[in-house]
């Protein structure tokens, strides 16, 4: 009798279920959006790789100070956006609502403090001259395609960070009001962990290997 009792509750623990290896409709849909748009910034990413080999000269406009600086402190509010999100995403599985909303917040705080710093960069540059078309600097000439480039991959990415921004905080108020469940949140926490894993391949590419030297 004992040994089919602990039976059991081992079942009930590691069995899995009637479908251990099935998937919420809300998963499935954002798992096939990331896949589609993971597509896509592969292909912006290469393409501007592409467009920086074979080019005769391309700029390497930043300087260590401030504008590697502050794009370092960018990537480590969206790393740190991401360590949030994970600790929002168990408490709601713990079922600790406000706990969970507050992770939640925390996250948004890292990630709209990610798109002020860039928009500063961004004033910053244009300011200078920077345009989708053309390029300010004497010493790079005949570079108009580093314009659009940056502008391109950095102004899609920025724009999934300011969605997703709203977007948790639609998740945030809702479970809090305890209309969403925590497949929600998570569902919400992998839409953030890509949109941070798509920064780090952008961060090395786009700034790192443009570092003015002199």
């Amino acid at each position: 009798m004992a040994e089919a009792r602990t039976h059991a509750i081992a079942e009930s623990r590691w069995g899995g279920g009637i479908a251990p290896y099935a998937i919420g409709s809300k998963k499935f849909g954002m798992w096939l959006f990331i896949v589609s748009d993971a597509l896509t910034f592969s292909a912006l990413l290469v393409a501007y790789s592409y467009v920086r080999l074979a080019s005769a000269q391309w700029p390497t406009p930043f300087p260590f100070s401030p504008a590697i600086v502050y794009a370092t402190l960018m990537t480590f509010f969206l790393l740190s956006s991401s360590l949030t999100m994970v600790m929002a995403v168990s408490a709601a599985h713990r079922g600790e609502h406000r706990r969970a909303v507050g992770w939640l917040l925390g996250t948004m705080a890292g990630g709209t403090a990610f798109i002020a710093l860039h928009l500063r960069e961004w004033f910053h540059l244009i300011h200078e001259g920077l345009r989708p078309w053309q390029t300010p600097w004497a010493e790079w000439p005949n570079t108009p395609l580093f314009g659009g480039s940056f502008f391109g991959l950095t102004g899609l990415h920025m724009l999934h960070v300011a969605i997703g921004v709203v977007y948790l905080g639609v998740i945030a108020f809702g479970f809090g009001k305890r209309k969403f469940s925590s497949e929600d949140v998570e569902v919400s926490g992998l839409y953030w962990h890509f949109v941070d894993l798509v920064w780090m391949f952008i961060f090395p590419l786009i700034y790192l290997l443009s570092v003015r030297m002199a």
